[in-house]
């Protein structure tokens, strides 16, 4: 069983998300706090995109290492080594990011969340709506069968 058509229609609803946040954010943060208030909109809504997204590109990846065989060691270490990697970047982003003039600190942190749970449930609506067979070598009726006969 493949997960790739799951993990790509959340990337692909994950992606329409943070755009909507980061337009939405960015023009309210705009009007609130001109264009610091833009710019931590902007970033609140990327940089949730960026965490959400490498979490569903390293199980692609990792399926992809494994040939989809979710019980073998390296995809896990694909899985874990991409959340070290988010948890690395997520220290120097917020060490860079503390001391940021440049932004609006409150506008990116709203931003950073409704962008989060906002792909939080496109991921649940790329599940529920997923159509993957989780049983492969069932023969329905009408189907053409190996010998030819239908």
């Amino acid at each position: 069983m493949s997960v790739t058509p799951i993990l790509t229609r959340a990337l692909r609803y994950g992606a329409f998300v943070a755009v909507a946040v980061a337009i939405g954010a960015s023009v309210i943060g705009f009007v609130v706090a001109g264009i610091a208030g833009l710019a931590g909109g902007l970033m609140g809504a990327a940089i949730a995109f960026v965490f959400l997204g490498l979490t569903a590109v390293s199980m692609l990846v990792g399926g992809r290492v494994t040939k989809n065989d979710g019980t073998n060691p390296a995809f896990y270490a694909v899985v874990v080594g991409a959340l070290f990697v988010k948890l690395v970047v997520f220290v120097v982003a917020a060490l860079l990011l503390r001391s940021a003039t440049w932004m609006n600190p409150t506008v990116f942190a709203i931003a950073a969340i409704v962008a989060v749970l906002g792909s939080l449930i496109a991921d649940l609506i790329a599940f529920v709506r997923a159509r993957v067979p989780y049983v492969s070598d069932v023969k329905l009726p009408g189907e053409r069968h190996d010998d030819g006969a239908s």
